[in-house]
């Protein structure tokens, strides 16, 4: 009997690989990835870096935002090569080891987290926003977590938990 379908071998095109060496969290990591991989990928299935969400892959929801050379960026639209020699900052990378980030001791204080998802990015543009202005007001807050969508919160307490952070920070630096 014939079949109606004719058999093909398909064989896999050689996709060029290229090694990547990224300061991720203040421990350089490499690795060998396909160019078109992107950073939250590599964060998060070549690195385990889990913290990191994607939640869109068009940069509308913010959930993946890390710190490059310590400004915000989107990771979900970053390829992994752009990131190669620089310095990448994850969730991960904000508690020490026996302690939280006074940004995550704020969103636990201030209750600004409900479930959690939009979390991560929420946080890593706030410790953007800090280290360039300790002292913000709430408008500025605001129009600093404006690229980062809350579907859960109403944001009043992430604000209260990123001013909680500001003055908690300000306190131990002098």
């Amino acid at each position: 009997m014939t079949s109606l379908y004719e058999e093909v071998s398909v064989t896999p095109v050689d996709v060029p690989v290229r090694r990547v060496t990224i300061t991720v969290n203040g421990q350089r990591r490499a690795a060998d990835i396909e160019p078109r991989l992107l950073l939250a990928h590599l964060l998060r299935q070549g690195f385990g870096l889990t913290g990191t969400h994607t939640g869109c892959d068009t940069t509308n929801c913010g959930a993946c935002t890390v710190l490059f050379d310590g400004r915000p960026v989107k990771s979900c639209t970053m390829l992994a090569v752009q990131a190669d020699g620089h310095s990448v900052e994850t969730v991960e990378g904000l508690a020490s080891a026996s302690e939280l980030h006074p940004i995550q001791e704020g969103f636990k204080e201030e209750h600004g987290l409900q479930c959690g998802y939009c979390t991560p990015g929420m946080m890593m543009a706030a410790k953007a926003l800090l280290e360039e202005n300790p002292d913000p007001s709430e408008d500025e807050i605001r129009w600093a977590l404006s690229g980062n969508l809350c579907r859960c919160t109403g944001y009043q307490n992430i604000v209260k938990a990123v001013m909680w952070a500001a003055d908690k920070m300000r306190a131990s630096a002098g």
